[in-house]
């Protein structure tokens, strides 16, 4: 848990302080901006805590999604920042993490609580890196 929350810090730190605009600006082609890696990831911890392992009865969410021109650097941060607490509630309640959730993302069996937290960490640090770069690239900033 100490891993996987300190990488998520390191996402939002990397948005904060700079303007919604450039927030929101991709940095690639591809059309990723920090924005929309927040938007990204917020929507990756729902469709896996809640939606797959908790099998709750929430939308799953289009990870997909860029940032709509409404969409404020504050709430999308505000909404990860939601995101994560509802994770760490479903985590902490977690009596066995080698029980399998209610269902998968995939096509596979739903996976346990260990495989989806050892594969956030693993997301969420890819998308922490992707955030290192594009904020260099924005005002050269680096570190944490």
């Amino acid at each position: 848990m100490a891993f996987l929350d300190y990488l998520r810090e390191a996402v939002v730190a990397k948005a904060i302080g700079l303007p919604d605009q450039q927030a929101r600006t991709p940095g690639v082609p591809s059309g990723t901006s920090l924005l929309g890696l927040i938007k990204h990831l917020t929507a990756v911890e729902a469709n896996w805590f809640e939606w797959a392992y908790l099998g709750a009865d929430v939308p799953f969410r289009d990870d997909e999604a860029p940032p709509t021109a409404d969409e404020t650097a504050d709430q999308l941060i505000g909404a990860y920042r939601d995101a994560i607490r509802r994770s760490n509630e479903i985590i902490a309640a977690c009596a066995d993490l080698d029980a399998p959730g209610a269902r998968s993302l995939r096509e596979t069996p739903p996976p346990s609580m260990r495989w989806v937290l050892v594969h956030m960490v693993e997301e969420t640090a890819r998308h922490a890196g992707h955030a290192d770069i594009l904020r260099e690239h924005i005002d050269g900033s680096v570190g944490r």
